[in-house]
């Protein structure tokens, strides 16, 4: 599961290079086809995907133990409402799709727009495929299959990465307009035959498995309104959340041509360092979380919150800071190729930067919100992620009517800064309403400790890299060389400045790290 899920995420992001790098990161190209491959996913999240861990799950182990078929007819009921359901949303998503269009783009010209509305009518049956290929997987998981569910992502990121091979092969355009009806089939057929195949994988898996694909017409029995009722306030939060994208998203369209691009690839980035290293501490933390809830134990979920957040800042804070101090070099090294432009590179670099100031409190954040879910408490984690998004909105409005045009871009990583931050205020003063501690004096002594010791290290390499940067030019592999030199200087002196301030969690993070290795 593990080396499936980390390779399903490097392809992904391998998928975005090769993406730009064929239409043109900066082209009006590539902003039409990354808002409307954005839009199925949007809805898919905003009809079922949120409910889909926190309620569908649990109904379908619920039913696995209690009928008497291990409820197998409960998987085949919920696997038809979905096919009936997502085909019916599908249907009215299409008819809707120029408004779709209209709400993430109010920067587009009229071609962009027109070419977004083409590109969305091959994507949004992907909202089908996506439901019945993540309601597929949770049967198999039940099932206590896991392979296909992990696997079938990557699959999905292989074939758009090879439709984007050919398509720069045979000379396909960076602009709309000289793009081709041919060359736009390939780009939307491809991409959409992408997310089928992972779909049938996971169909195919669970046939295979001894299950049988019946459909069933009557949805009677499978509990809608027991599944509405339990989703209600997991919706609002993935409401609040695709609020907030669409917000950013319409203000990197007013920033201009390749806007769009950069805040997705930028995020992107931001979510990488997160996705490996917060996760994984996250998944370890909830069942015992669930575990010390369920024994009313608060003095051990308030101990095990601070470590997680604790170790996760620890290991994050050194890569906030050379996000901040390296962006340009980043951007450089994983997007300057093929067709993409210099100053579209630039842009992508000034928004990296950026989002290194997010990338602790949203950190935090998130780990924080676990504790309200081992407490089974959706309710307020949903109430703080609309305040997130007020925030948020009010940080992306904020750009556009403050900011040059050209930096409206720049300036939402800092509208998601102050946004996360807040969060994690607001969670962080409930919990401790509610737990009666949150273990604040250790925690405020771990995050001056951090910021020392990254900050001296974001020094360091920031000053390597002005001293190399008259010596080895521009261009990728100057751009690497600086990469590599000031980071083995700013590990080198996070470490010891670590060191010097008695930042433990460090040695704790090592330790924990060599131990899972010897482990697996």
């Amino acid at each position: 599961m593990a080396v499936a899920t980390l390779g399903s995420r490097i392809a992904g992001f391998v998928r975005l290079v090769v993406l730009a790098s064929a239409l043109g990161l900066g082209s009006r190209l590539l902003d039409s086809y990354n808002v409307a491959n954005t839009l199925p996913n949007a809805v898919y999240e905003l009809v079922v995907g949120g409910a889909m861990a926190s309620v569908v799950v649990p109904l379908l182990a619920r039913a696995a133990l209690s009928e008497p078929d291990d409820g197998v007819v409960y998987a085949q009921r919920l696997l038809s409402l979905m096919v009936y359901g997502l085909g019916a949303v599908t249907v009215v998503a299409m008819v809707s799709v120029p408004w779709l269009v209209e709400v993430y783009t109010p920067g587009f010209t009229g071609e962009q727009r027109e070419l977004a509305v083409v590109f969305s009518l091959f994507f949004l049956p992907q909202i089908l495929f996506y439901g019945v290929s993540a309601t597929a997987g949770a049967v198999l998981n039940i099932r206590g299959r896991f392979a296909a569910p992990m696997w079938a992502p990557l699959v999905n990121s292989l074939i758009v990465i090879a439709v984007a091979v050919v398509y720069l092969l045979i000379g396909g355009a960076n602009s709309i307009e000289s793009i081709t009806p041919a060359h736009l089939l390939l780009l939307a057929v491809g991409t959409t035959a992408g997310v089928f195949a992972q779909m049938a994988l996971v169909v195919w898996a669970l046939a295979r498995s001894g299950f049988a694909l019946r459909p069933r017409l009557d949805p009677r029995g499978i509990g809608i309104r027991r599944i509405g009722r339990l989703g209600g306030w997991v919706l609002v939060s993935v409401v609040a959340a695709q609020v907030l994208l669409a917000a950013a998203t319409r203000a990197a369209s007013v920033s201009g041509p390749g806007g769009i691009s950069a805040y997705q690839n930028a995020f992107a980035v931001f979510q990488m360092p997160f996705a490996v290293i917060a996760l994984s501490v996250m998944t370890a933390m909830l069942p015992r979380l669930s575990r010390y809830a369920a024994h009313l134990d608060h003095r051990q979920i308030t101990e095990d919150l601070s470590r997680a957040i604790r170790l996760a800042v620890v290991a994050l804070a050194p890569i906030a800071a050379a996000m901040l101090v390296l962006g340009p070099q980043i951007a450089t090294v994983l997007f300057a190729y093929g067709r993409s432009s210099p100053s579209a590179i630039t842009l992508l670099g000034a928004v990296v930067a950026t989002f290194g100031v997010a990338l602790v409190p949203f950190t935090g954040y998130m780990i924080l919100q676990r504790g309200f879910y081992a407490l089974q408490d959706t309710k307020t984690p949903a109430l703080i992620t609309a305040a997130v998004t007020v925030v948020g909105v009010a940080g992306c409005l904020a750009a556009t009517w403050l900011l040059p045009r050209a930096d409206i871009v720049v300036g939402i990583p800092l509208a998601y800064a102050a946004a996360y931050t807040t969060g994690l205020i607001a969670a962080a003063a409930i919990l401790r309403r509610r737990l009666g501690r949150i273990d604040g004096n250790r925690l405020l002594r771990t995050h001056v400790r951090v910021a020392v010791a990254a900050g001296v290290a974001g020094s360091c390499a920031a000053a390597t890299t002005s001293a190399l940067t008259p010596q080895v030019g521009s261009g990728v592999n100057a751009a690497l060389l600086m990469l590599s030199v000031a980071g083995v200087v700013g590990t080198a002196t996070y470490v010891a400045v670590a060191r010097l301030v008695r930042l433990t969690e460090l040695q704790q993070l090592v330790a924990t790290a060599l131990a899972g290795i010897r482990t697996g």
